[in-house]
This record gives structure tokens, sequence and C-alpha cells, in this order.
């Protein structure tokens, strides 16, 4: 038998506001992070690329929720 959680009807595992919350933060460390790469010459480029890839789907994702 498998254990899936069942969840009543309308009810999501996380508000909207939560969700948003929670993006907002990662977006922040997200920033904080480029800031701390770029701060180190030996820092690699692409490094920061993903990083800031990252951020901008983050970015991307608070958007669709408003």
């Amino acid at each position: 038998m498998s254990s899936v959680a069942i969840r009543p009807k309308g009810k999501s595992r996380m508000s909207k506001q939560t969700h948003r919350a929670e993006l907002e933060r990662r977006h922040h460390v997200l920033e904080l992070e480029i800031y701390e790469a770029q701060k180190h010459p030996s820092c690699d480029d692409l490094e920061i690329i993903e990083l800031k890839r990252r951020k901008l789907l983050v970015k991307d994702e608070i958007a669709r929720l408003l």
C-alpha cells in the first residue's frame, strides 16, 4: 500500500503568501551569494552566471504569483 498523504480539497501545502515569502528569502540569499562571489577575484565567472540565472528564475516565479 502506498503512503501518499491526502490533503482535503482546496487546501494547499503552502499558502501563496508563505510561498512568496520563501521565494523572496531564496532571492535574497542568492543576492548575498553573488555579492560574496564577486568580492573574490578567484571566483569562477561561470559560477556567478549560474547564481544570477537561479536568482532570475526565482524572480520570475515571484512575478507569476502576483
